[in-house]
Order: structure tokens, then sequence, then C-alpha cells
């Protein structure tokens, strides 16, 4: 259930009328506000300045009027605007930049703004009363104190109409676009690997051996690989595996994965519990999403429970997926470098960016895939990429693109070459060669001449350092 609220939650802020709507019923609620404050204060208790009187109906209808009318037009005018932007980008930059796009605060206060304005100076408006008893609705009545307000917003939506004609221009100039996406990977990768162990070696010994047998790995594998049942002897006779599987009941990629509902299931049905699916994948009926062990205790509650900790949507969300951000980057590099846009320096930029985020992950340690609840002890088993894995999604994705211009095929190589000294340890530096190799491989296909040669000089800076 609560994966199912942040999956709620990261779609209603990243939707264009929740804030818009929040401030137009705090626009409401400070013009009700006002309007009593002006029925119960005197009309010369802040003194007689004609700056903060209109003394008459016709003079405040016509100063709200002016200001709510100019307002909702504006309000008009900057939506269109947005939407020219959002369409622009996505066909420029890729539709899965929507998602950028639409979680731009600027865009939904701008909005916002002018909606509230609009909303406030109609029920002020409504206030304004003329003089007389006879038709049942009391003597002459002029907000002043709401009417001075609706001044002071209309001058303040003046400002915001400043600050939006221009923050849309920087907004979709692609410097400013790869530039957010790249900082939003370096934030994710600082939450996903800790720049200092969580555990000390001793207490990721003690928590290592509490691993099943059945979600160890092999010898130079990984934690959570799958072994052969039989040969250590964690099979029954017919050779199936002593842990059960829970399969997805929805459909969709999957975006939440709620830890703590995890543990808790896990710490309930006393089971551990190993995730075969990552934030990101595409999942569907009938696919495995968790292995639990000791298979007798993988009932029907655990499955619930278990299921009700993970959220899917129509589209991936970059909250949890990681590898969303990279695959923006390679989305708008390769775009760049298409025949059809031939933009290397785009490119480029997107190269850098990813060479920071790779040069992040190579210097801090591996995610621990190892749970524990309150009392240490093992609970589920989340496997987290590694370099080499980051490498090929950041560079890999890239090269056949690359490789096919000088100047990015270039700067490609110059990327890597920059990278080695970030390398902590030889198999990241093993990871890098191999990059720098395939890449070669394919700038011998597609270019030649002068063009190859750059390319050559540049990919033995790095591959003479092997």
């Amino acid at each position: 259930m609560r994966a199912l609220v942040l999956q709620y939650y990261e779609r209603i802020i990243a939707s264009y009328w929740f804030i818009p709507s929040i401030m137009a019923i705090a626009a409401a609620v400070l013009a009700f506000v006002l309007i009593e404050l002006d029925s119960l204060v005197p009309n010369d208790a802040l003194g007689t300045s004609p700056f903060l009187y209109a003394t008459q109906p016709d003079g405040a209808r016509a100063i709200l009027s002016a200001v709510g009318g100019s307002m909702i037009g504006v309000a008009g005018t900057v939506f269109s605007v947005t939407m020219a932007a959002v369409v622009f980008a996505s066909g420029s930059f890729g539709p899965r930049l929507l998602t950028n796009f639409m979680n731009d605060r600027g865009n939904q206060i701008t909005l916002g703004v002018f909606v509230a304005t609009f909303v406030y100076t109609m029920l002020v408006l409504r206030a304004v009363r003329d003089g007389g008893t006879d038709d049942g609705f009391g003597p002459m009545f002029v907000p002043n104190l709401a009417i001075f307000g609706a001044i002071i917003l209309a001058i303040v939506s003046i400002g915001v109409l400043i600050y939006f004609i221009h923050h849309v221009p920087s907004n979709i100039h692609i410097s400013n676009v790869v530039a957010g996406i790249g900082l939003g990977l370096l934030k994710r990768i600082d939450e996903e690997f800790p720049a200092e162990p969580s555990r000390s070696k001793e207490e990721h010994e003690n928590v290592r051996w509490q691993v099943p047998p059945c979600f160890r790995s092999e010898e130079g594998g990984r934690a959570g690989d799958r072994v052969d049942w039989e040969r250590c002897g964690a099979a029954d006779e017919e050779g199936t595996p002593p842990f059960g599987e829970i399969a997805s009941d929805r459909v969709g990629y999957l975006q939440i994965i709620d830890r703590e509902s995890l543990i808790d299931a896990a710490k309930s049905a006393d089971v551990v519990v190993r995730l075969t699916c990552s934030p990101g994948i595409f999942v569907h009926e009938g696919r495995t999403l968790f292995q639990v062990w000791p298979a007798e205790r993988c009932g029907d509650d655990i499955r619930d429970r278990l299921l009700a900790s993970i959220a899917a949507g129509n589209s991936r969300s970059p909250r949890q997926d990681i590898e969303f951000l990279f695959d923006e980057l390679v989305e708008i590099a390769s775009r760049a470098l298409s025949p059809g846009v031939n933009d290397p320096y785009t490119a480029i930029t997107c190269l850098d960016w990813l060479k920071a985020a790779m040069a992040a992950i190579a210097g801090r340690t591996s995610g621990d895939p190892y749970i524990v609840d309150d009392d240490g002890k093992l609970r589920a088993i989340i496997e987290a990429g590694d370099f080499a894995s980051f490498i090929e999604i950041a560079f890999g994705h890239v090269r056949q693109y690359a490789a096919s211009d000088m100047i990015a095929g270039e700067h490609f190589l110059t990327c890597l070459t920059e990278l080695l000294p970030a390398c902590r340890t030889d198999e990241q530096r093993r990871a890098v060669h191999l990059q720098a190799r395939r890449f070669l491989e394919l700038a011998r296909e597609a270019l030649s001449g002068a063009s190859l040669s750059t390319v050559e000089t540049a990919a033995a800076r790095i591959l003479d350092r092997a």
C-alpha cells in the first residue's frame, strides 16, 4: 500500500493541476479572510492615504475587473507557451524527457500565480456593494484591504511573467536540459552508492553467512545468482529449488520498490526474500518477481504483502530507476548523432556528464545487496548494478553512433582516458579498456582516412595504458 501512495505522490507532483489548484484554494481563503477583516476594521484604521483605498464601488470594480481579466488571459498564454515548449522538447530531445518538463516547478508555479490571482479578484469583486438598503444587500461596502491585496498580486504576477519569459527558453536550452539530467543522475548515485560502506568487513561477512545456500553465488559469481541446486545439495529428489516463487499480478514498468514494507513482510513470515526484479523493468502476469526461502512459508499472506510493496505504471520513473537517467543522456546523444540532426557537440555534452557519472560510481563502494531488519537478521537480497554494467549502458549504448563521427568519436575515447584515473580496481580499468577496444573496432568499419587516423590516435592514448 505504501508503494502505491509513493507512486500516486509522484504522479501528483508531476501534474500541472496540483500546484495551481493548491494556490487557487489558498487565494480563495485569503480573499475571504481579507474581506472579513475589511468588514471588521474601520476604514481609517490604516490612515487616509489614497494609495491604500479605492473608496468608490465603481473604481473598485474597475480595478478588480482589469486585474482579473488580464490574469486569465495571461494564464491561457502561459499554458499555451508551456505546451509548445513541451512538444518541442519531446520532438527534439526524446519523448522520455517529458517527465522532466512536467516536473518543472517554475512552469507549475507560474501558472498557479495567474490562476490564483484571477480567483482572488473574482471573489473580492463579488463583495463590492453599492450604497442603499432597499435592495436587501446592506450599505455600501468596498473591501479596501482586499483590493490592495489584488494590486499586490497583480504586481507579483508581472514579476512572475518576466521570470517565465526568461525561464522557458532557458529551460529548453540543450546544455541546461543535459545538465539537469546529469545532476539528477549524480544525486541518485549518491543515494545508491554510499561514499563509505554501510557495514564493516566483519559485519558484512556475518550477514553474508546468513544467505541461504540456494541464494549463494558460484565461485566468482554475484550474491544473488542461481546455482546448481543438486550440486549444492539444496534441491529435492526432483531437482526443485527450495524456495517459492511469487509472480507479478500486474502489467507495466516497475516504478517503486518499498523496502520498508518488504522488510516488514519478510520479518513477519520469518523468510529471506530475493528480488529478481529492479525498478525500470517491464513486468507482466507470470513474471517472477520474488523468490522466498524457505518454500514452505511462501503462502498467500506473504505473497499479498510482497506484491503490495511494489508499484508499476505505464512509464519508467527516475525516482528509483538510475538506469532511466543514463538512458535519457544516451537518447539525447544518439539523436544528436543521427544523420538527420548531425550535432556532435550535443553528444559531446552528454558524454561529459556520462563520464562524470561513471567517475562517481568508480570512486564509491558497490551497493550492499543484503538488507537486514532491526535485529541484524537477513531479510532481503536486492542486487545493485556494478561499474561494468553501468559503463556498458552509458558508453556501450552510444558507441555505435559515435563510431561513425570523428568529432564525437575522438571525445568518446578522451572521456574513457580521463575516466581511468578514477578507477579504483583492475576490474574497472579492464571495463574501460574493453569499451575502447570495442569502439575502435566499430570506428575502423565506419571511418577511413584522416578521420580514422584521428580516432586511432585517441584510442592509442588509452590502450597503451593497459
